[in-house]
């Protein structure tokens, strides 16, 4: 084991993330995973937050951020509503490592990427504030305007996260796009429905019958029945850009990328959208509703990813290096990765 000097242990404590990447490279698969767990348990806190909801744990910590006035986590009496509240709050520490394992294999992958660093905080800083809103969520009793709020937050989060993941696997240089104009802006009204998609169908849930707690809980004051089909009319509306896009992405014979991506969107619109009539039509029970939940993840997820398919970033050619010395790599610098 190597010798720690006095001075070692004091730039550790000044800069701990440059100690660590002065000593450590981890390989590109190693960045690729860690950016892929933050994303991962970016979903996973959006379906335990919804279990929460679903169970009527909302209330099973009643305060924050300890879980009672006397204690810091839940106790026997408080029953499993209180054990599935805390744990949900847990969790957020286990988000906590992910995008700080993020964080660290991004800011010690050599050459520095500063924008995949960025990335990682931008999360941090996302966490960290939807933790704070969710306490306020409690210690306002589950107001629906800030539990909408803090699922928007996490769906925030999820598309950080989906960028980074992507960026793990790209280059730096300037993007270049795989598709003409036009498409691009169908693709933008494709995005900016799905993210309306989202923030009504955060109102459904707001207006809805599952409060989040077995008490009396405030709820938006609209008809149910209206929001949500304004929700599916919605839903729709998204469906069918996406097989436009596709429609566009075959006739112009675009990439398979691209292809792949909207095909995969589209069946998962269709799941999803059989997930929604389903629970619908039996009176939303919690099982389905918390497969919604999920599934609302994963389209979020799948919309951004045909966005990002659209173009391409190839590898940054290194700077101050004379021609001779690349010129027979230079084919595969230029190409996409």
């Amino acid at each position: 084991m190597p010798n720690v000097t006095r001075a070692d242990a004091v730039a550790a404590v000044r800069n701990p993330l440059a100690f660590i990447a002065a000593r450590w490279t981890p390989t590109p698969r190693t960045v690729q995973r860690a950016a892929l767990a933050a994303l991962v348990m970016s979903v996973v806190i959006v379906v335990t937050g919804g279990a929460v909801r679903l169970t009527g744990s909302g209330l099973g910590c009643p305060t924050w951020p300890k879980c009672t006035d006397d204690s810091l986590t839940a106790t026997s009496a408080m029953g499993v509503h209180g054990a599935i509240e805390f744990g949900n709050r847990m969790l957020t520490y286990v988000l906590c490592a992910a995008v700080g394992w993020a964080i660290i294999a991004a800011r010690s992958e050599k050459p520095y990427r500063r924008s995949l660093t960025r990335l990682g905080w931008a999360q941090f800083w996302i966490v960290m504030s939807n933790a704070v809103l969710g306490g306020i969520v409690v210690l306002v009793g589950l107001n629906p305007y800030t539990v909408a709020a803090h699922f928007l937050l996490s769906s925030a989060l999820i598309a950080v996260a989906t960028v980074m993941w992507q960026r793990t696997r790209e280059g730096d240089a300037a993007p270049r796009p795989l598709v003409g104009k036009a498409v691009q802006q169908l693709v933008w009204f494709l995005v900016a429905a799905s993210a309306l998609l989202i923030a009504v169908g955060t109102v459904v849930t707001g207006a809805g019958p599952h409060a989040g707690d077995s008490s009396e809980v405030e709820r938006m004051p609209l008809d149910w029945e209206n929001v949500t089909k304004l929700h599916a009319v919605l839903a729709w509306i998204v469906v069918t850009l996406t097989f436009a896009l596709w429609f566009v992405l075959k006739a112009v014979d675009a990439p398979k990328g691209p292809l792949n991506r909207t095909r995969d969107l589209f069946l998962i619109l269709l799941a999803q959208g059989a997930i929604g009539y389903v629970q619908y039509f039996t009176d939303l029970p919690e099982i389905l509703v918390g497969l919604h939940m999920l599934g609302s993840a994963v389209t979020w997820i799948a919309v951004l990813r045909v966005m990002l398919a659209l173009r391409e970033r190839p590898e940054a050619e290194l700077p101050d290096l004379p021609v001779q010395s690349y010129e027979a790599t230079s084919a595969s610098i230029a190409g996409p990765r």
